[in-house]
């Protein structure tokens, strides 16, 4: 059985803001192993075009993004909840090995069980190439 990942479902505003920071500071350790912990073993997730199924997917998704997305810093904000359900905006930066920078919006849906873990992840996500000066997350 998982461990329970707190706050738990149904969520109130402050549960749910807790939520989505403990996902931002769980995220910009870049540590695929400790961000995986938050999904069920089964999550189903769609980043982009790309449709992952199982925490060991992840794993695998997230180690290479942090392989290609270099000095990443995220930013999440609650747009909406109810219940088990959160609908989240972000926006990150990162480079590529060539030195480019990009910021990168989108908005995320996210579905929690009863033990708090992430069972559905459903990212859009847009890139932007800026320059360093551009840069707001630093």
């Amino acid at each position: 059985m998982d461990n329970k990942r707190y706050p738990l479902p149904p969520f109130t505003m402050e549960t749910a803001l807790q939520k989505v920071q403990a996902a931002e500071d769980a995220w910009n350790t870049k540590d695929p192993e400790k961000v995986s912990l938050a999904y069920t073993i089964d999550t189903e997730w769609r980043n982009r075009t790309d449709f992952i199924n199982g925490r060991e997917e992840v794993k695998a998704f997230l180690t290479r993004k942090w392989e290609k997305e270099l000095d990443y810093k995220l930013k999440k904000e609650l747009w909406g909840f109810r219940e088990n359900r959160m609908a989240v905006r972000f926006e990150y930066e990162w480079h590529d090995h060539s030195g480019q920078w990009f910021r990168s919006y989108g908005n995320e849906l996210w579905e929690f069980d009863e033990n708090g873990l992430m069972q559905k992840r459903f990212a859009s996500i847009n890139d932007l190439t800026i320059s360093a000066s551009e840069r707001k997350l630093i």
